[in-house]
């Protein structure tokens, strides 16, 4: 049932993306303008969640909310719980999930997904021991997961080293900024992520804080008409 004004969240270890000298000199060897980026930002943080059934619940709450608000109802979702899992998640109505602030398709996703794992027609323990490949197409079929979400949750979750998301608008703009392009083809992302693999997933982390804005003075050089649909990544 739903925690108390009495309970408190349990407290837990945060986790960061691992990544060491190993990836990180191999892309400054393979590519000397992302070599000075890495230079210029230092160590990137990026927590990850290595509990797959609370990731995926985390990521579809997450999809088309801010950042901040994703972080008040996470945190109001995870105080609401004793566990984040099937059976916590199946013993509250529709009414009750939606009061931590989720809207109703959100709900219905979530209760789908538990519902599938609770009844063994989705095993979450089988996806740590498929390829990236295969894991995509898996997780991709969960209602309310499309490909973006899966390829960030064998980043986020399952810590695969070789993501790199063409679906991805931020990763899309740390590239412009990046290399001065005005826009990434699919051709022109396939070369890039050949340059970086296998260390995708740490050029993405890069990326996404150039992206960000996390060296002064670089720009979108993305048409100024396109401008705006990327203005709040």
């Amino acid at each position: 049932m739903m925690k108390t004004d009495r309970f408190q969240a349990q407290e837990e270890t945060t986790l960061y993306f691992e990544y060491g000298d190993t990836e990180l000199n191999y892309l400054k060897q393979k590519d000397k303008i992302l070599g000075a980026v890495i230079e210029q930002i230092g160590h990137v943080e990026r927590e990850v969640d290595t509990d797959l059934f609370s990731s995926v619940v985390h990521q579809i709450i997450g999809q088309q909310i801010s950042t901040k608000a994703l972080a008040t109802i996470w945190q109001r979702f995870r105080n609401g719980f004793e566990k984040i899992d099937a059976e916590h998640i199946l013993a509250l109505d529709a009414e009750e999930l939606q009061a931590f602030g989720i809207s109703f398709r959100k709900v219905e996703y979530i209760r789908d997904f538990a519902g599938k794992v609770q009844r063994g027609e989705f095993d979450l323990e089988q996806i740590a021991h498929m390829s990236d490949e295969d894991a995509i197409k898996a997780l991709s079929s969960l209602r309310g997961v499309g490909v973006w979400t899966a390829e960030m949750l064998l980043l986020f979750c399952l810590q695969r080293p070789d993501v790199f998301s063409f679906n991805d608008l931020a990763i899309q703009r740390g590239l412009r900024m990046t290399y001065h392009h005005r826009a990434i083809t699919p051709k022109l992302f396939e070369k890039y992520r050949r340059r970086f693999s296998p260390y995708c997933s740490v050029a993405s982390l890069y990326l996404w804080e150039v992206a960000g804005g996390a060296i002064p003075g670089m720009r979108d050089y993305a048409p100024k008409k396109k401008q705006q649909k990327y203005k709040n990544l």
